[in-house]
């Protein structure tokens, strides 16, 4: 896994931290990683990295979004081809509390 983009997104009306990582393992097609497993590894994502960059950036965005993707694209391109797993947080203290849309 690669960490591809960090955003910093205020298009939905408040700011949003997005941070996009390519995910070969999450490919339909010979990937090895559920779903589940990549949510796991989202949350964990979302507690280590994303509160640590929200400090050592002095942000504090609404929202953090996770994304993961069997390749590299785009932000906002959509690939009927592409695996795409997106989890959404909020960020409470030291904690990502996961919502699910």
């Amino acid at each position: 896994m690669t960490l591809s983009e960090i955003l910093l997104d205020s298009d939905p009306g408040e700011l949003w931290l997005r941070l996009r990582f390519v995910a070969p393992q999450i490919a339909r097609n010979g990937g090895t990683a559920s779903h589940e497993e990549a949510a796991a590894d989202m949350d964990h994502l979302c507690n280590r990295l994303a509160l640590r960059y929200m400090k050592d950036q002095d942000i504090d965005p609404a929202r953090i979004a996770i994304s993961f993707s069997d390749r590299l694209l785009p932000f906002g391109v959509q690939d009927a081809a592409a695996t795409q797993f997106f989890e959404v947080y909020r960020p409470e203290g030291d904690t990502c509390i996961w919502e699910g849309f």
